[in-house]
């Protein structure tokens, strides 16, 4: 049986996915794809996590696709609401009929004689091999790894009676109604754990070694929501995805400069949430400035309600050890439980974990230079979907895709089949790819590619900038190597049956 042949082949039906089969579809028209998904569902992270309260920790007028108003009153949207915007805006690009469940890519391979990528790929719970073939290779597959979350050996973990439970494995028939639970972590996964399971359980600690700032926001714009009533729904929602990536960057730029005194005005507003009688300083005021991390937001202020109401309570120190019914702390403290979840972050997955070759070697991406935060150098035709660290994820990923369709009707235009980042300064400083001290960025610093001193090999955490460099900039701008396959040539594409 031949091998089936795509111009563009896109590895994960997320966010980032459904978006670019979307950008493919309307601004590459005459190309061929296909969507390769590892598990049996489109949605990625929001089909994944099914842990209680589940909801965006970026508002959907930024999180949302910017060809695609989001309609609903909360802006800050809860998962199986932003699971059904991202199935439905499948189904109405007819990016649903482009894919290839449990399809799992793990080895990469390019022919530059061929310019073509033959990838390799496991299917179905057998592990059946199959191989497709393509042009340009589109990695849309996030940053962490979905198989396992990130879990620190607890020690005495094996002497606790109940159970314990990683948010990225939820157990669905979970009964914690009157049960005392300790959720360890402070990050955005915590905050939304804590309310939620107060609803129901007899009390909820949120066990954290240090704390994260916090702050509280309305879960409905209600600016958004007035415009919408009174404007075309395109109209209005780019009016509020402007104003709240604004608003972003505004606030943002403050942290930088400002960090003292935005971090004051953040202990304060806890302060008044709180009351004057609670020790703000202790349980939410961090060790480092604001956005060194990633700041978590709490629609409504839910979090500080449940500790108002006593629902919820707080507790800062480190881990001594599990004992039979709970968590003791170096400190001396024990803090009953009888269900602890480790809401302790993720494991980083670059670019799928897929193993690349160009020509035979394998290209490690480690070891390449980030060309404007979206391919690698030294590698031709591969491109990844990754968002900002200081907005939402999908501002970045709808301008990455904006930029590889550009790309791909340059090379068409000019009869090219390959495209390839180069850094012909050898002596080029080297820094992070990310300057970001979150743990799960920390532990996986040394996966991700370098980053130069001077642009294309710059990343900006900015949109404005990215708007100009990717949507505006040029294309042959002297780093990137285009080249014509000197071999046999490509296969004709497959057309999909609509």
């Amino acid at each position: 049986m031949p091998t089936e042949f795509f111009d563009v082949l896109i590895i994960g039906a997320g966010l980032s996915g459904v978006g670019a089969a979307y950008h493919l579809g309307r601004q590459c028209p005459d190309r061929s794809y296909a969507i390769l998904e590892a598990r049996d569902a489109i949605g990625g992270t929001w089909d994944l996590f099914r842990y209680p309260g589940i909801r965006s920790d970026s508002d959907m007028y930024t999180l949302g696709y910017s060809f695609r108003p989001w309609r609903e009153a909360k802006a800050i949207a809860d998962g199986p609401s932003i699971l059904n915007y991202v199935r439905e805006t499948a189904r109405e690009c007819g990016a649903d009929r482009h894919i290839r469940f449990n399809t799992r890519l793990v080895r990469a391979d390019w022919s530059s004689a061929d310019a073509t990528w033959t990838v390799t790929a496991e299917r179905g719970p057998e592990k059946a091999t199959v191989r497709y073939r393509c042009n340009f290779l589109f990695m849309c597959s996030g940053y962490y790894d979905y198989a396992e979350g990130y879990s620190p050996e607890f020690p005495g973990a094996d002497r606790f009676k109940g159970p314990i439970i990683h948010p990225q494995k939820w157990p669905q028939d979970l009964d914690y109604a009157g049960k005392r639970v300790v959720v360890i972590g402070s990050g955005a996964t915590a905050v939304t754990l804590v309310p939620s399971m107060a609803e129901r359980a007899a009390h909820v600690v949120m066990l954290q070694r240090s704390p994260t700032y916090i702050g509280a926001r309305p879960a409905e714009d209600k600016i958004a929501n007035i415009l919408k009533r009174a404007l075309p729904a395109k109209w209005a929602y780019g009016l509020v995805r402007w104003k709240n990536i604004l608003m972003g960057m505004y606030f943002y730029n403050l942290c930088k400069r400002r960090p003292e005194r935005v971090r004051k005005m953040i202990l304060e507003r806890i302060q008044a949430e709180l009351g004057p009688d609670y020790d703000v300083e202790r349980d939410f005021s961090p060790h480092y400035k604001p956005w060194d991390q990633r700041f978590c937001l709490v629609p409504d202020g839910d979090l500080f309600a449940a500790i108002r109401d006593k629902r919820a309570s707080v507790a800062t120190g480190e881990i001594e050890t599990f004992v039979e019914n709970g968590i003791r702390l170096k400190d001396g403290r024990l803090v009953e439980a009888d269900i602890i979840v480790t809401a302790t972050g993720l494991n980083i997955l670059v670019a799928g974990g897929v193993d690349f070759f160009v020509d035979g070697r394998r290209a490690d991406i480690a070891e390449t230079f980030s060309y404007k935060g979206m391919m690698f150098s030294g590698i031709p035709n591969l491109a990844a979907a990754f968002g900002y660290t200081n907005a939402s994820w999908t501002l970045k990923c709808d301008l990455t895709c904006d930029y590889v369709c550009r790309l791909l009707n340059f090379m068409t235009r000019r009869g090219f089949d390959s495209a390839t980042p180069v850094n012909k300064d050898a002596s080029m400083p080297t820094r992070p790819w990310i300057d970001f001290s979150s743990g799960y960025i920390q532990r996986a610093l040394d996966k991700f590619p370098k980053q130069g001193v001077r642009p294309p090999w710059t990343l900006h955490q900015n949109y404005a900038r990215d708007i100009l460099l990717l949507r505006h900039g040029k294309i042959d701008d002297g780093a990137m190597e285009f080249k014509r396959a000197d071999g046999p040539g490509r296969a004709e594409p497959v057309k999909l049956a609509s």
